[in-house]
């Protein structure tokens, strides 16, 4: 009988990676289906709130470690606004005023160079030269694709309304903070309450702003619901449960460049779905995108240190 594998083998150093792109890319989907028939503050808020009850539930049946003091509560709590409330909120309004799944994707797939950029003086990691230059590929994919679009000049999406451009901005800086954030205070939070506690922060801001600015009504047609449950169990518990997991296991810069992966999966499943189109342009800077992150992403071969010098003899 074999085994099962162990953290560090190949199974899991590339299976978790690949399935993580999976399920996030899916939740621009499940975003776009169940926007026709709830606002998206009111979306977000309500599904996050059931999947913050759904673990705390989780974490009561399991006996789960809670978080220990007040400042790891406001740990969790912080990152929760971040991750959840501001880098999702961002991307449910965005595609609720049309920007197109895809290009909501794409732009805010530049979170792994924010972070690059950030977690040198914030972190202490380091980005080798063959890293930055996957990086600056990023930057050059995400314009391709956001660039004909925002001039009106991309014929496949038509002119992107600003206001969603600017909250997709809104939640590329959310994400990119809470990222950091998470990384650097974090992993001593235990991951299931934590995560019940930062779905419970955003939940509750999400409510608020929806109350203040949505008339909260929802229409549970068969369309609604089967996106709602899937972004509750799949996104909200699957998902972000291996996100927060894999930035235990690496670096901040190494698991945020996986977003450079979720656009073309995104396009992909927009196409077959709801026959989103994007320009051979805007296909072209996916596919820049793509090269980018297997840039940023491939293991670091390190040198082995050099045989000392045999001792001189007298």
């Amino acid at each position: 009988m074999t085994s099962p594998p162990g953290p560090g083998s190949p199974a899991v150093r590339l299976g978790g990676p690949a399935l993580f792109v999976l399920l996030w890319s899916t939740g621009f989907v499940g975003a776009k289906y169940g926007l026709p028939y709830a606002e998206p503050f009111t979306f977000l808020g309500v599904r996050l709130a059931l999947a913050a009850v759904l673990l705390a539930g989780l974490a009561l049946a399991l006996r789960s470690a809670r978080p220990a003091s007040r400042t790891q509560l406001r740990h969790a709590s912080v990152a929760g606004l971040l991750l959840h409330a501001g880098y999702l909120g961002g991307v449910f309004y965005a595609i609720s005023v049309g920007v197109p799944a895809g290009v909501s994707a794409v732009v805010v797939s530049l979170q792994p160079v924010l972070v690059a950029v950030l977690a040198a003086p914030l972190l202490g990691e380091r980005a080798t030269a063959r890293q930055w230059a996957g990086l600056v590929l990023g930057v050059a994919g995400v314009a391709l694709t956001v660039g004909p679009g925002v001039l009106g000049a991309d014929a496949a999406t038509g002119p992107l309304p600003v206001a969603g451009l600017l909250a997709c901005v809104v939640g590329l800086a959310a994400g990119t903070a809470g990222t950091l954030y998470q990384k650097r205070h974090g992993d001593a939070v235990p991951l299931v309450w934590g995560t019940a506690v930062q779905y419970t922060a955003a939940a509750t801001l999400l409510l608020v702003l929806a109350v203040a600015t949505e008339d909260t009504t929802i229409r549970w047609t068969a369309e609604f619901v089967a996106a709602f449950a899937w972004l509750v169990v799949v996104l909200s518990l699957g998902a972000v449960l291996l996100l927060l997991y894999l930035l235990r296991r690496g670096t901040a810069a190494g698991v945020s460049s996986l977003y450079y992966l979720v656009p073309p999966a995104t396009a992909l499943e927009a196409w077959l779905l709801f026959g989103e189109r994007l320009s051979p342009v805007s296909l072209a800077g996916i596919a820049v995108t793509t090269v980018g992150v297997a840039l940023v992403v491939a293991p670091v071969r390190r040198r082995a240190p050099a045989a000392p010098a045999p001792a001189p003899r007298g």
